[in-house]
């Protein structure tokens, strides 16, 4: 197992995958992207995995770029530039596409890559002293492989104002602008996060998992009849499926589904 980053899977199919640099804060290198990217496209094939729960151990979440990584960066060419922001770039697709539901678990800074991170996940729970910053242009650089995902999550006009100001902001703003789903004192974070895991894992899996699509599909699609009838296929072939008719009858019997026993055993 990395020493660099730590991989669980309990009982009930929650993966927690967490950042362990936390004497250099949880910066990312080459390396660690690699095996980020790696563990998320291995996880996504682990049909027993329901939520993944992204953390980080130490005072902070993510500092961004690793120091001596950087300093490499200065002598790479323009060709080996591009084929180390690919990387990074695959790893943060692969994230934000993960099949399950996916929770940022933010006890402190996130800076530069690390709002990319954050900004990949579905939802963020974030301790009162988290901070965050959008760092780059700090020197002379551009948020350029987060920034797709960094919009999704705050919206073009915030990120007309943090990409270009650098500011650093807090938790509350984080929730404000988007970025952050909840904010919460810092011995309530594991508390909150258990929450949303357990809203999530008490419903159909195989309909989370759709609703996740369905979510990231359907934005920004013009209402057509074409659309119409793709959103009523869908429906209709998930209501006749096993997990939704186990859920139909489940209610009108008023009981548990099975997917919830089965969690309990």
């Amino acid at each position: 197992m990395s020493i660099k980053l730590l991989t669980e899977i309990d009982s009930e199919g929650v993966a927690t995958v967490t950042l362990n640099r936390p004497e250099i804060h949880n910066a990312f290198d080459d390396a660690l992207i690699r095996e980020l990217g790696e563990t998320f496209d291995r996880l996504s094939h682990n049909p027993a995995i329901r939520v993944l729960v992204l953390a980080a151990n130490g005072k902070s979440f993510s500092a961004g770029g690793d120091l001596n990584w950087m300093q490499r960066m200065v002598n790479y060419s323009e060709e080996e530039n591009r084929r180390d922001a690919a990387t990074l770039a695959a790893m943060l697709h692969k994230l934000d596409t993960f099949p399950v539901p996916t929770i940022a678990r933010v006890q402190g800074a996130a800076f530069g890559g690390g709002v990319g991170l954050v900004s990949c996940c579905d939802m963020a729970v974030a301790s009162e002293r988290a901070s965050f910053c959008l760092s780059e242009v700090k020197i002379g650089l551009l948020p350029a492989t987060i920034s797709p995902y960094v919009i999704n999550a705050i919206g073009a006009r915030q990120a007309r104002r943090y990409f270009v100001t650098a500011e650093r902001f807090s938790a509350e703003r984080a929730r404000e602008i988007g970025l952050v789903s909840e904010v919460c004192a810092e011995g309530e974070l594991d508390l909150t996060v258990q929450k949303l895991v357990n809203a999530i894992t008490d419903n159909g899996p195989r309909a989370v998992a759709m609703s996740k699509q369905l979510a990231m599909s359907m934005s920004n699609r013009v209402i057509t009849q074409e659309l119409q009838a793709q959103t009523s296929n869908l429906i209709a072939a998930v209501r006749v499926s096993p997990e939704g008719q186990e859920g139909l009858n489940a209610f009108l019997e008023k009981r548990a589904p099975k997917w919830m026993n089965s969690s309990e055993e």
